[in-house]
């Protein structure tokens, strides 16, 4: 029988912290009532707040120099499955799962039967046309969906067509498109044609979608492409999705922008023109690291969940974006990473709800930077973790996800039931 974490002992490590709890609660809840602020009201925005949980996240990541493998590790969607509903049950954030073809290789029929028994759903459906596959009669090497080659680009499609396939049966509603195409050499691809034959492809993709689907298209910077990537930047994603159509939108990952750009206002800018699909969350010091969630630049993570709650207040039209954590985790336990992640993204929705909007765009509107600047901060500087342990001890999770993740022993029970898996001399990137 495989292990689950007993809800008593959830219940229990509940019932030592609870007290403590009560008592921040409580004063938090007094703080901000001096402001006008209710906070039952912030904590029951909190618990409606869902994220999805990548199947390939639950494994160790690696590096392009190797891949250290942890015990315990999932050898299959199946274990996945298992990790990500130890996470949700901890942190009551994340009750679907993103899946990824053809890594997560299993009849959709079955897999959708045991997220069912595990109490999860799924989230869109990701495809691979950045590694050949065992098999493969023509390769990626020098694109996918923009390769020179009409044959390669029907595969590409192919492929895409097929994981739409496997995500109805799944009941997912959307496909996020991220592809690696692109040149290492200046002169070696013609730019504009790249970009028409991207296009020409995606538009095979977008139509061949269920009418009640959405397309997520995803771009990036640089790698495995260090010259030009064929869908590069934001500006390049928003007039990719303007031309293929009302069902596009584009996805935002945190690693995949140059360094110091202000991705909050790309946010408000997708936001504006009704293009924002969504995010994939992470952080980064270099480039696209793929860290946990708000450990290297937090408030980051807050001012763009500004501007998500601001859209929110003046109900933006389409607005509704899907959440997703996007991480490699090569010294950590995933397990542990995906919920420190999951609880530092409530943060940041937490502490922009905070924020005294009316106060704020008074101050916009006089002109008074410094006072603009004080009361947007204080939204973040306000420690919000009493709401979000009270959001999730009264949806059912932990008070303190990871105590209680180490104390069940579930790591130490995986490594019994889990063949162990061999290392590598070279590491598997995640987009």
């Amino acid at each position: 029988m495989s292990y689950r974490i007993p809800a008593g002992l959830i219940e229990d490590e509940n019932a030592r912290l609870a007290p403590a709890l009560a008592e921040d609660y409580g004063a938090l809840a007094r703080k901000l009532a001096r402001s006008g602020l209710d906070i039952e009201a912030i904590t029951t925005a909190v618990m409606a707040l869902r994220v999805a949980i990548p199947s390939w996240g639950v494994g160790t990541g690696g590096t392009r120099f190797a891949r250290f493998p942890g015990p315990g590790e999932p050898n299959g969607i199946f274990d996945k499955l298992e990790d990500c509903a130890a996470i949700h049950q901890l942190t009551r954030l994340t009750p679907t799962v993103s899946t990824h073809f053809p890594w997560d290789e299993a009849d959709p029929a079955e897999l959708r039967a045991r997220a069912d028994e595990l109490g999860l759903g799924f989230d869109a459906v990701n495809s691979n046309t950045f590694q050949d596959q065992p098999g493969q009669p023509l390769s990626y090497k020098f694109g996918s969906l923009s390769h020179t080659d009409r044959a390669v680009r029907d595969l590409a499609v192919a492929h895409n067509l097929d994981c739409i396939a496997r995500g109805e049966t799944l009941g997912a509603k959307a496909l996020t498109v991220w592809i690696a195409d692109g040149s290492n050499f200046a002169g070696q691809s013609n730019l504009t044609r790249a970009f028409d034959r991207y296009l020409e492809s995606m538009a095979r993709i977008v139509e061949a979608a269920p009418a009640d689907w959405l397309v997520f298209i995803e771009h990036k910077l640089y790698e495995p492409a260090f010259y030009s990537t064929v869908l590069s930047d934001w500006g390049s994603s928003f007039a990719a999705a303007l031309e293929l159509g009302p069902k596009v939108k584009c996805l935002v990952d945190l690693g995949h922008h140059a360094p110091n750009v202000n991705i909050e206002q790309i946010v408000a800018r997708l936001v504006r023109f009704g293009k924002l699909a969504g995010f994939h969350f992470n952080d980064s010091k270099y480039g696209d690291d793929d860290l946990d969630s708000g450990s290297v630049d937090p408030f980051r993570l807050f001012l763009v969940f500004n501007e998500l709650v601001d859209a929110a207040v003046r109900n933006a039209p389409g607005f509704a974006p899907a959440y997703m954590i996007d991480q490699s985790h090569n010294v950590t336990d995933p397990i542990e990473s995906l919920m420190a992640s999951a609880v530092e993204i409530a943060r940041a929705y937490a502490s922009a709800l905070i924020v005294d909007r009316a106060a704020l765009e008074a101050a916009q509107e006089a002109n008074d930077a410094l006072a603009a600047h004080r009361i947007l901060k204080a939204g973040f500087i306000t420690d919000v973790s009493p709401i979000l342990a009270e959001a999730r001890r009264r949806a059912g999770g932990a008070i303190d996800p990871i105590a209680a993740y180490r104390a069940s022993g579930y790591r130490a029970a995986k490594t019994r039931e889990r063949p162990v898996r061999a290392g590598s001399g070279s590491g598997s990137g995640i987009v």
